[in-house]
This record gives C-alpha cells, sequence and structure tokens, in this order.
C-alpha cells in the first residue's frame, strides 16, 4: 500500500456483499462515527456487512467495540501468529471473554507465518507460533466459532497441526494465496477458502488456478484491507468498498456471473458467521 496513490474510485455496486476479512482501525477508523462513515461507503456499492479482524490485543478490544458501536460491523479476536510471543496467561484470559462476545464470529486470525521469523524484529518463532496456533484451535472448538487462519509459506505443517490437533467444525482460510495443490487439499478437508485482492493479480498464476478448483460453498471474499488493493489499483489504499473489484475478478477466472457469484459468497458468509440478512 502506497500513500502516493490515490484511494480507487467507488466501483459499480454488486449486491450483496460481505467482505468476510478487513482491519476498519488500520484503514483509519477510530471512533464509531469514523466507523460508520467507513461503512457507509462499503454499503454504497453493495457490501452490507463486514468482519473487522484482530492480529494483537489492542486491536481485538478496539474490533469488538466497533462490532457493538455499528450492527453491519462483526469482529474476529486472536493473536496473529507473529505476535504469538505475547500469548500469555493474561492474554489467553483476556481473549477468551472477548471472544465469547456475541459480535464475535470468528476465532482469528491465527496460524503459521514462516516468512518474518527472522526478518521481523520480535517476531515469534516457528516453535512459538505452532504453540499458539494449537491454542487458537482449541479455543474456536471450546467456544463453537470459526477459526480464521493466516497462512503463509506453511502449508504443510499448518495442515499437520490441524490433523494433529482436530479442527474445528469451521476453519476458513483467510487470503488464500497457495497453490491448486493447496486448495484441493483444503477443500477435501471442507475448509472454507477466503479470496482477496491478490486474486486479481494478473502475475498470480498459481492462485488463480486455485481460484478455479474451490467449490462455489466453500468460497467467500475479503478486502484484507488496508491491504493487498485489487487490480488495476494494486498499491493504492483498500477498503472494504473495492471489494466489488475482487469479486468480478474472481468471476471472470471462474467463468461466473458477478451478481450469481455475489449472492452465492454472501450466502455462505451468513452461514459461515451465523449473522442475518445484509
Amino acid at each position: 500500500m502506497s500513500a502516493k496513490r490515490p484511494a480507487p474510485p467507488l466501483p459499480e455496486p454488486l449486491t450483496p456483499l460481505v467482505d468476510a476479512h478487513t482491519h476498519l482501525d488500520a484503514c483509519g477508523a477510530t471512533d464509531a462515527a469514523s466507523v460508520a462513515e467507513m461503512v457507509d461507503r462499503a454499503a454504497e456499492v453493495g457490501v452490507g456487512r463486514v468482519v473487522t479482524v484482530a492480529d494483537d490485543l489492542d486491536a481485538a478490544r478496539w474490533a469488538v467495540r466497533a462490532a457493538n458501536w455499528d450492527d453491519r460491523v462483526y469482529a474476529a479476536v486472536a493473536l496473529h501468529p507473529t505476535r504469538a510471543n505475547a500469548l500469555d496467561d493474561a492474554a489467553r484470559t483476556e481473549l477468551e471473554k472477548l471472544a465469547a462476545d456475541p459480535r464475535v464470529v470468528a476465532v482469528g486470525e491465527t496460524g503459521l507465518d514462516y516468512y518474518w521469523p527472522g526478518k521481523l524484529e520480535g517476531c515469534a518463532d516457528v516453535e512459538t507460533q505452532i504453540e499458539g496456533f494449537r491454542w487458537h484451535i482449541d479455543l474456536a472448538k471450546r467456544i463453537g466459532k470459526p477459526l480464521m487462519i493466516h497462512n503463509r509459506e506453511a502449508d504443510h505443517d499448518l495442515l499437520t497441526v490441524l490433523l494433529d490437533e482436530g479442527a474445528p467444525e469451521t476453519v476458513i482460510f483467510h487470503c488464500f494465496s497457495s497453490d491448486a495443490n493447496m486448495a484441493v487439499s483444503c477443500v477435501a478437508e471442507g475448509y472454507v477458502l477466503s479470496f482477496s485482492g491478490t486474486a486479481s493479480f494478473k502475475n498470480a498464476h498459481e492462485l488463480r488456478e486455485a481460484v478455479r478448483v474451490v467449490p462455489d460453498e466453500q468460497l467467500l471474499f475479503e478486502t484484507d484491507a488496508p491491504y493487498l488493493t485489487p487490480h488495476p489499483y494494486r498499491g493504492a489504499p483498500n477498503e472494504p468498498y473495492c471489494l466489488p473489484y475482487t469479486v468480478r475478478a474472481v468471476a471472470e477466472i471462474r467463468g461466473q456471473d458477478p451478481g450469481e457469484l455475489a449472492e452465492i459468497s454472501t450466502a455462505n458468509a451468513r452461514r459461515i458467521y451465523r449473522f442475518g440478512r445484509g
């Protein structure tokens, strides 16, 4: 994302849509008024619900507040795998309390990130990430909510931990970015794959192949805003209102009608996150 590029224009509306994973705080929202402004902008183009996701404890507290400020906003809470070294007893206790809030629809984002260790100062090492991931899996199962996964360069180990621990009833691979083989493996386990703006990138050949193999009922869409702005606005600031660009790009790859794909993905989001129409 670059502040030098202007924000993308509002896309042609595509209704209904749900942004299955975004970060409203990182997009610049701070209070109820700014959350409402951001979600209003999304609603103008058909995005009627958003799930704002935490990656640390402060963000988790904020996400739950935001979800209680606006009935179009829901939350997911967890510690990002790169921050798993902050998952002490106090953090676990608070995350359990936050995850139990009725406005929290998933435990996430959690998982494994093998890209950042050794590159990012303070990043949790692999063993600590795996331990944290196991705890989040257990939490999701105990409270009966979906598990929202962050996976970066850790396909094999991530599937192994899920198999070893026993996956929750619903597992969502946020911002799926692996190849078609990994997609087929996830689909076979009944996991849900959520696609972001990366699926619209013309050079993402393996990911675009993965997009084609996911059954309709195991597919979601997300922005992961403010990151991963879809083509042709790559590098510009992202927001939930940009979601129709991604849905139209994926519809073209899959040979489906964008309106039909919007309906399908929104029905999936309502079922998976257990919220009402919108």
